[in-house]
């Protein structure tokens, strides 16, 4: 709801493109300074106390916007509440989701060789978050307003909170080195996983920059709802969803190194088709197609990550495998500020050119080095 809800947000309460791209990357550029300290935290005072801590102040955060969209003579302008909304929100996304990757993480280690498994039942949860949470953002702006979707949004926070891990890092467990520089040595010294995480970012170019020209394609080009450009990446998630559960029983048969190679050309050969699409149902069936791709790429990152990261490093190399995933994003919405609308399809056949070749050099290089055991 936070990563697509709150770009819709923007459009329906300025109208502005330009605004709408300029949010976006609002919303990421935090997320990489939550990065640098995020893992850190993590190592440091355990992932129960910074996951219940991150939910509840996001829902502060979002009940106070709804509160001054909901009251007007406030004397705060709309405008501003909504810009200021997104980084925040971003900001505080990001603690509580490398909290429970850390989480993911250990689970992982413990599960031993079948960790690809426990790896796409955790996929699977967020898929099926994603599944609802962009489709239930759209549904509640249109028909409820931007307070509606915010107080929906915060009571979500809160819930987690409340629901969230009571335990905490078992105790005597090494602390390890923490911080950034620790976690790109260990990224550095890892080959397999260094290529899969340049590769990707390479892609996240692309998607990002889908994530952010959806909302501009599909209200102000296509003439949609705001429920229409929530039901693509609905449509996406459910798609990756069942993209990840066949992920997890390829890999089983054939390994991980020839599944990813799989799914990368699906996502690929997605991105140029999106770059030529001219009607919402092209976007919705072409970006579901991508989106599978990605989910198998993303079954692939996770498995590597838990099986080959230290435990004592595990949240700042975490922190800096995402910190490098999530760097095309704030970009990727500059550009869409930038570019005018109907000059996004060539924006996007060139992202798609970079992710071709970015992922064929990753995995050209993989098929040398041998896959976890």
């Amino acid at each position: 709801m936070t990563t697509y809800g709150i770009p819709l947000l923007v459009l329906a309460t300025t109208g502005s493109a330009a605004l709408t791209g300029i949010a976006f990357a609002l919303e990421w550029i935090p997320r990489l300074g939550a990065f640098t300290v995020a893992g850190t935290v993590v190592d440091r005072h355990g992932t129960a106390r910074v996951f219940r801590a991150a939910c509840s102040l996001r829902a502060l955060v979002v009940l106070t916007a709804a509160l001054l969209l909901a009251v007007p003579d406030a004397g705060v302008p709309a405008v501003v509440t909504v810009m200021t909304l997104a980084p925040l929100t971003g900001f505080l996304t990001e603690f509580s989701y490398v909290a429970a990757e850390t989480v993911g993480g250990e689970a992982s280690r413990a599960a031993g060789v079948r960790a690809h498994r426990v790896q796409s039942v955790l996929l699977g949860i967020d898929q099926t978050a994603m599944l609802s949470g962009p489709l239930v953002s759209g549904l509640l702006l249109e028909n409820g307003g931007p307070a509606m979707m915010l107080c929906t949004l915060a009571g979500a926070s809160l819930l987690a909170a409340g629901l969230g891990p009571r335990w905490r890092t078992r105790p005597g467990q090494p602390a390890g080195k923490s911080g950034l520089r620790a976690g790109w040595t260990t990224l550095r010294s890892i080959p397999s996983l260094a290529w899969m995480v340049g590769g990707l970012v390479v892609s996240n170019t692309a998607i990002g920059l889908l994530q952010a020209a959806m909302p501009v394609i599909v209200v102000s080009e296509l003439g949609r709802s705001s429920a229409d450009a929530g039901l693509i990446w609905s449509a996406s998630a459910l798609a990756s969803l069942l993209a990840v559960i066949a992920a997890r029983r390829a890999i089983d048969h054939w390994g991980l190194w020839p599944v990813g190679a799989t799914a990368a050309a699906v996502a690929v050969a997605a991105t140029f088709a999106v770059a030529h699409a001219d009607t919402y149902r092209h976007y919705l069936l072409l970006i579901a197609v991508l989106m599978a791709g990605e989910g198998g790429l993303t079954v692939v990152l996770r498995t590597l990550r838990s099986h080959l990261i230290p435990p004592n490093v595990f949240g700042s190399t975490l922190s800096v495998t995402i910190l490098l995933l999530t760097a095309p994003f704030p970009a990727a919405g500059l550009l869409v500020a930038a570019v005018p609308p109907a000059q996004l399809g060539h924006a996007i056949a060139a992202a798609a050119l970079l992710q071709a070749l970015g992922l064929t050099a990753a995995f050209t290089r993989l098929r040398s080095l041998p896959a976890p055991a």
